[in-house]
């Protein structure tokens, strides 16, 4: 096995953040660590929310932050999903939203979501009729959405918030891998009872900092008062974060080499029998493969050091999805599995 293993499993973004956020480790003065933050005296909550406020062209008491996207979604259900209380949630979506409301004796209720010829998609007729059915308390809409990658079109979303207004709707755009803003505003301030969570984890390479924020319709005030903290938040984070936001030129040009890599392994993945490659507009893509042979591919990887997501959920279990990585692993990727596939052992 290669020393140097490639993980591609987790959605991170292999490049790492831009040159200014490590620049600013390098310089980082003591009183960062030794002090807590002090901008309430301004009114605010931090430097990142009154930033990203006016990113947003939004008041900086409509932005909270919070420990990652994770912990804002968490956050969102420990604030207003009871016991028996519906949440809808994709019907094939991240484990964990099922998981965190289970911890409060929330009850899931799956809308729908199909694989179509080359991509996934919301059937928006079909989820409307389920909450007209249902009366949920809250309501998850994931765009892109993990593991397919397919995205709620503006218009569609627009049709669902107008459809729920009078219902709590948290949209998770953990992974929308652009830094667009404009369209936000306006659906904030149209739509009161709207959340929408972002992270600076995977567009801006900053997982491990943990750091998000969430963006809040006039009658989410319950919201922030449950997540914000009077001590402030980590004050290295959100100077990091801002050097990120600082640096768009940076992350553009790794947006652009992800999208150019997407389409090789649309391409290249395509051509390997029984395989099928659904399009994404995250930073991973979605493959089903056949299932005998997801074993010893996963072996086969692992042995050469790569490692990829190998699904097994109720209706993704005869798939893998792989996070795209830098244009050298992806090659290294690609290649191997074209290994494997011509192999022998395949044929």
């Amino acid at each position: 096995m290669n020393n140097k293993i490639i993980y591609l499993d987790r959605n991170e973004n292999n490049y790492g953040p831009a040159p200014a956020c490590l620049n600013l480790l390098k310089n980082i003065h003591f009183t960062k660590m030794s002090y807590y933050s002090r901008e309430y005296t301004r009114g605010i909550k931090s430097i990142l929310s009154e930033r990203i406020a006016k990113d947003f062209n939004l008041l900086e008491d409509r932005v909270t932050l919070g420990y990652g996207a994770e912990d804002l979604l968490k956050q969102a259900i420990q604030c207003y999903l009871a016991k028996d209380n519906k949440i809808m949630i994709p019907a094939y979506s991240w484990w964990y939203y099922k998981a965190m409301a289970d911890e409060v004796g929330g009850l899931n209720v799956e809308y729908p979501l199909y694989p179509g010829k080359d991509s996934f998609h919301y059937d928006i007729d079909g989820m409307i009729e389920l909450y007209e059915k249902e009366n949920p308390t809250l309501v998850f809409i994931s765009t892109p959405n993990n593991p397919t990658g397919n995205s709620l079109p503006l218009e569609k979303i627009n049709l669902v918030l107008e459809k729920m207004k009078d219902t709590i709707v948290v949209i998770d755009e953990a992974y929308a891998y652009s830094g667009k803003t404009n369209y936000v505003e306006e659906m904030i301030n149209r739509y009161p009872n709207l959340l929408v969570i972002r992270t600076f984890s995977k567009y801006y390479a900053l997982a491990g900092i943990r750091i998000g924020f969430a963006l809040l319709g006039k009658n989410i005030s319950g919201f922030s008062k449950f997540t914000n903290r009077y001590l402030g938040y980590n004050r290295l984070s959100e100077d990091i974060a801002l050097a990120a936001l600082d640096s768009p030129d940076y992350y553009a040009d790794i947006s652009q080499k992800l999208k150019e890599d997407k389409q090789i392994f649309y391409n290249e993945l395509a051509k390997f029998p029984g395989f099928k490659v659904f399009k994404s507009d995250a930073n991973f893509i979605l493959v089903e493969i056949p299932g005998e042979i997801k074993s010893a591919l996963k072996e086969f990887l692992t042995k050469k050091g790569m490692i990829i997501k190998f699904m097994n959920e109720k209706n993704l279990n005869t798939h893998i999805r792989i996070t795209l990585g830098t244009q050298e692993q992806n090659r290294l990727l690609i290649s191997a599995m074209k290994e494997y596939v011509t192999s022998a052992v395949y044929a």
